[in-house]
């Protein structure tokens, strides 16, 4: 699937959760010409010392910040509202739609399953493991599959003893905080609508 131009980044571990077993945590970020956003994470290390959800039917679910997981927070560039997704290493994933800074609802139920439907892939090997994700635009409204937009890119690393590590693209002052402004440190450019609407 052509996606032009790719953002590679490096997510930086919190300086107050210090990661024993992980190396480093990437990102690969693009937007297709039809609006679907392909992202994929690479944590590399030890997997052996590591908690990585097993796999299970592709569904929603709650909490996955509990454990391994890696995250997405989407906005379009200078408006509040905001959408958060999660996705697990074990094909489970949440969507939540916010108004404003930590004001917003977990969309769940049914309908929203279908029509958010992202697709999560993972690999898992003895050193990296690997999460592919595409998230159709147009379905969080029909201006985002062609507008410019701020990205916050995170992950949550469990280790075997139950420790957890926070990764962000960039993390505000204090405690880890993903949904804080700070954190939208990647921008996406808007794109041309009209070939998002030849290549849907």
């Amino acid at each position: 699937m052509p996606v032009d131009p790719v953002h590679a980044v490096t997510l930086d571990c919190h300086p107050e959760t210090p990661a024993l077993a992980v190396r480093a945590v990437r990102a690969r970020v693009g937007r297709t010409p039809g609006g679907i956003l392909a992202v994929s994470y690479s944590i590399e290390g030890d997997m052996e010392r590591l908690r990585v959800p097993a796999p299970a039917p592709s569904r929603m679910a709650e909490r996955l910040w509990e454990h391994t997981c890696c995250e997405i927070f989407i906005a379009r560039k200078g408006l509040p509202a905001y959408h958060e997704f999660n996705f697990s290493p074990s094909g489970e994933w949440a969507a939540y739609a916010f108004e404003r800074y930590r004001e917003g609802v977990l969309l769940a139920g049914e309908s929203n399953a279908q029509a958010l439907d992202p697709r999560v892939t993972a690999r898992c090997a003895a050193r990296q493991l690997e999460l592919d994700v595409l998230i159709r635009l147009d379905r969080l409204s029909p201006a985002h599959g062609a507008a410019k937009l701020s990205l916050a890119l995170s992950a949550v690393v469990e280790e075997r003893d139950g420790a957890l590590s926070y990764w962000a693209l960039k993390h505000p002052p204090g405690r880890p905080d993903f949904h804080h402004a700070d954190a939208y440190a990647l921008d996406l450019a808007e794109t041309d609508p009209s070939s998002a609407r030849s290549s849907a």
